[in-house]
């Protein structure tokens, strides 16, 4: 089994290029969306989170714009959150990596790849990115972001240039999905022809 790294930070178009992986028969290990699990109704995460936050349960779930709130009031919230998040992250992609043990490419969408340290367990790096303007164009668009939330979130990530500078292989999402499509379908033939 081949594990492919693919990360690129808020904006750059990573999850457009996951489900492209996904079109193409990868099994796609979904981090945000095992976060999003773990924070839903009846999630695990939510009685370590109402223990910790109490005002960021609502309905039984968690409240992800209360919990922001929180995560950007004090750097030690963070690594709270974190403390307890990470764990069941990995519980999360063990299960994945069980039910997918046969397959010959598998991918790991991870937005903090690096900064997690999972970067040393891939065999191969792929850096989704595109220039500036139009990750902050892209970004701007969505609902509730500000141009403050937006520089606070890339403060927290590894600049993009440092990620190119580590990726085995970049994907530019500037240039339209088939382009971006077609770099998906190199990338796989390539690893085929290695395993």
């Amino acid at each position: 089994m081949i594990i492919i790294g693919l990360t690129g930070s808020i904006g750059m178009g990573k999850s457009t290029t996951a489900q492209m992986f996904r079109d193409e028969g990868c099994p796609v290990f979904d981090a945000d969306a095992a976060v999003h699990e773990l924070y839903a109704k009846g999630g695990k995460a939510v009685p370590i989170i109402k223990a910790v936050f109490p005002d960021a349960i609502k309905d039984g779930a968690v409240d992800r714009s209360v919990l922001g709130r929180h995560m950007r009031s004090d750097a030690l919230h963070l690594k709270v959150l974190e403390s307890f998040i990470h764990p069941l992250v990995s519980e999360s992609r063990a299960v994945f990596f069980d039910k997918h043990k046969k397959a010959k490419i598998v991918v790991m969408d991870v937005p903090l790849l690096f900064e997690t340290g999972l970067d040393k367990g891939v065999h191969y790096i792929v850096v989704v990115t595109a220039p500036y303007d139009v990750q902050r164009e892209r970004v701007l668009s969505r609902e509730g972001m500000t141009a403050e939330l937006f520089e606070s979130l890339l403060s927290r990530q590894m600049p993009d240039a440092e990620k190119r500078r580590r990726a085995n292989a970049l994907i530019f999402t500037d240039k339209g999905l088939e382009n971006a499509r077609e770099q998906v379908q190199k990338i796989i033939r390539n690893l085929e022809l290695e395993a």
